[in-house]
């Protein structure tokens, strides 16, 4: 590729994230146009692939081959960023009026749990690099939807700030993050790395867009 990787990647991607922001559900949450209980139960979803985090980080840094040992090294800093964030969510949750110990204690939705399977599957059986398409995906789009959406959220529905802490966090936590994953990306020198990125991404963007694809609208 003669340009850098990372730009590459936002270009090869393109029609999956155009596709990912058609979603109803992130639409209606862009303008706060939805109920309580859908945002309820995106926290819910939310809480389910976020506890794994952490642990899918762990398991990414330990499947890597020795050639990449500077990406292990960026591993370890962005696991001391993201612990603890799934609280964040439970705490919203009480915010709303919601029942936080119940979330904690249930189980996710098909389509959370088929996402999180796949990024362990992505580390364990595949390229562990490939587990940064779901960063990309995740962290890129919250870049551009958590701040504007918490903000019509709480608008519409009349929340309190302490509501919204999960959301507005990583919109500003999450520019940081990408433009340190930027700089990741772009030291990729193997093509079949890069080619394994930019695949789960795709893959990714689909399995997250199916989890707002169930969220309750009306």
């Amino acid at each position: 590729m003669t340009t850098a990787f990372f730009d590459a990647l936002v270009a090869a991607t393109a029609h999956a994230r155009q596709e990912f922001l058609a979603i109803p559900a992130i639409r209606r949450g862009l303008n706060g146009d939805i109920l309580l209980d859908t945002y309820r139960a995106f926290l819910t979803q939310a809480y389910f692939h976020v506890k794994h985090t952490v642990p899918l980080l762990m398991a990414c840094g330990s499947a890597l081959p020795e050639r990449l040992e500077w990406l292990r090294v960026a591993i370890g800093e962005y696991i001391e960023e993201e612990m603890g964030h799934q609280e964040w969510i439970l705490n919203d949750i009480a915010a709303t009026g919601g029942d936080a110990e119940a979330v904690r204690n249930g189980i996710p939705g098909v389509a959370t749990e088929v996402m999180v399977a796949y990024a362990y599957d992505t580390v364990h059986r595949n390229n562990p690099v490939g587990f940064f398409g779901m960063v990309f995906v995740l962290e890129g789009t919250s870049i551009h939807l958590a701040s504007d959406a918490a903000l019509a959220i709480q608008k519409n529905l009349n929340l309190h700030g302490k509501a919204f802490s999960y959301l507005q966090s990583h919109g500003a936590l999450d520019q940081k993050h990408m433009a340190v994953f930027g700089e990741l990306m772009n030291r990729l020198d193997a093509e079949s790395d890069r080619q394994a990125v930019i695949h789960r991404a795709g893959v990714f963007y689909k399995l997250y867009g199916d989890i707002f694809r169930n969220l309750p609208l009306d």
